[in-house]
């Protein structure tokens, strides 16, 4: 690839991690401060809209992950996609109504399925395998970056204007991604090479199923991230409404300080993955980044102070920085060959997205009956159990050699 060619993609590409930042990740606690504020719902019905947004997800993921596999036009699947999170934020503000609530976040979230493989196919298909660490630890970078700037602006936006700001900057946000893959090239993008084939023919990859029923450490890493996510996912939009409830008015700026923080620390752990992930290997890091998030569900109830709150949210930079990268580093190496790189990708994040969707509802349910702590609680020993499969079930999956077998490793 000529060299300008390659800085324009690859700038392109940083851009495009940036704006999707808050698009990928949807408005989850705004949207619980939202609907806590504005509309009175308890953690409950939150915790049940926010679910079944997740369970959406979850459906879509792996066809998402199969069409990223079989299309061509990756670039065009991730432009509709952005524009229909655009449409679906710009709907809300306009209904408090459970049902359309949950039919517009539910929208949001299969068209946002599609962004995780599509941006690791577009950035195996441009880099290649050789250089695909260090470019999935600049596109993670590049994420948090964009987090901590969506972040920093909704907590302006939304004491100048209200809640409701953060729509229109999601909006925002998902408009300029279309601008960023529309500045790929596309000839540049080799598609063989973006689904994990290399120079493999298509006919001699093996079915996708097999692949993914035969490959244990690749189940392994999936009830791992599924643990992970039903621990994690919750625990940011309890904070939240503990800030909400504390101060209404400043519950918004209190909840972006706490995002902002996370995604600063997020931004160089996404560097060392890039960095370092191929001299140390992928499994001393994740375990890391899982043994962090136990340790944040403890601390989160020692105090209801909004400056502890947001201190001890920092420390989620790190497992989710860590987590982030080395997610489609790990599934390439346990797919390379195969041909399902992408499909692979899409089933383990359906399989995370199911602990993901569960966690608002199991926090929700756990707040109800025993309090805030209770939830927090509960969040931090499923955590545990998730440290300790990693520890002793999940092998290392960096690959010995460039040239090692395809899938020799996943056996």
């Amino acid at each position: 690839m000529h060299s300008a060619s390659s800085r324009r993609d690859g700038a392109a590409l940083d851009a495009l991690n940036f704006f999707l930042a808050d698009v990928r990740d949807g408005l989850g606690p705004y949207l619980a401060i939202y609907l806590l504020a504005e509309h009175h719902w308890d953690a409950a019905q939150i915790g049940l809209v926010m679910t079944l947004a997740g369970l959406a997800a979850l459906v879509a993921q792996t066809p998402a992950g199969a069409l990223i596999d079989g299309t061509q036009r990756k670039r065009g699947t991730v432009i509709i996609a952005a524009l229909l999170v655009t449409a679906s934020c710009l709907a809300l503000p306009w209904t408090a109504a459970f049902t359309w609530v949950a039919i517009t976040q539910s929208l949001s979230a299969v068209a946002a399925s599609v962004f995780a493989p599509a941006i690791a196919a577009l950035s195996l298909g441009i880099v290649g395998p050789r250089a695909f660490t260090r470019r999935t630890g600049r596109n993670e970078g590049f994420n948090h970056a964009g987090n901590a700037v969506a972040a920093l602006l909704a907590g302006a936006l939304a004491l100048w204007l209200g809640p409701t700001a953060v729509f229109y900057l999601m909006a925002f946000m998902a408009l300029a991604s279309v601008a960023a893959t529309w500045a790929i090239d596309p000839r540049t993008i080799d598609h063989q090479q973006a689904r994990g084939l290399g120079g493999t023919p298509p006919a001699a990859s093996a079915p996708a199923l097999g692949v993914l029923l035969g490959n244990r450490p690749l189940l392994t890493l999936a009830l791992c991230c599924a643990l992970f996510h039903l621990a994690n996912a919750a625990m940011l939009p309890l904070v939240s409404q503990k800030l909400a409830l504390h101060d209404l008015a400043l519950a918004t700026p209190l909840t972006s300080a706490c995002i902002i923080a996370a995604q600063l620390v997020m931004v160089p752990m996404a560097w060392l993955v890039g960095a370092r992930a191929d001299q140390w290997g992928r499994k001393p890091l994740l375990l890391a980044g899982f043994l962090i998030l136990p340790l944040r569900g403890v601390l989160y109830t020692l105090s209801d102070d909004a400056a502890w709150l947001v201190a001890i949210q920092t420390l989620d930079g790190i497992g989710a920085g860590l987590f982030g990268a080395l997610l489609p580093l790990m599934v390439k190496d346990l797919t390379q060959g195969s041909g399902h790189f992408n499909v692979a990708l899409g089933a383990v994040t359906t399989v995370f997205g199911l602990g993901a969707a569960l966690s608002a509802g199991l926090a929700g349910l756990m707040v109800h009956w025993g309090g805030y702590s209770a939830g927090f609680l509960t969040l931090a020993a499923v955590a545990c159990v998730a440290l300790l499969l990693l520890w002793v079930k999940m092998p290392e999956t960096l690959p010995a050699t460039d040239t090692s077998p395809p899938l020799a490793r996943a056996r």
